[in-house]
């Protein structure tokens, strides 16, 4: 389990916006849907290309794959759409000392 990283101050990532630390060899996508923060892996889990470069389609939370169109829920990282069948990875996200952090917190 990696420790708690850094993802930015608190003012930085406002909402519709997104950003990506790595947590030892996991990248992790940190984004604001209206004030709420979520984090998945950033691979997807179709072809393990970068989720990063999608766009966020806030009202519905999710983003896209540019690669191939595949589409995860940002809340609970579940696949919307094939290609993909299998969810990303979501991680916990706090604020504390004024900042945004998370971790892969899996074993």
């Amino acid at each position: 389990m990696s420790d708690w990283v850094f993802v930015c101050a608190t003012g930085q990532l406002l909402p519709g916006e997104k950003a990506v630390v790595w947590a030892d060899e996991t990248p992790i996508l940190v984004v604001n849907l209206d004030g709420e923060l979520y984090a998945v892996e950033d691979r997807c889990t179709h072809d393990e290309y970068e989720l990063s470069s999608g766009e966020v389609d806030v009202a519905e939370g999710s983003i896209a794959c540019i690669l191939h169109g595949a589409r995860f829920d940002l809340r609970d990282g579940r696949a919307l759409c094939a290609p993909a069948y299998d969810p990303v990875a979501k991680f916990p996200v706090k604020i504390e000392h004024g900042g945004i952090w998370t971790r892969d917190d899996r074993e």
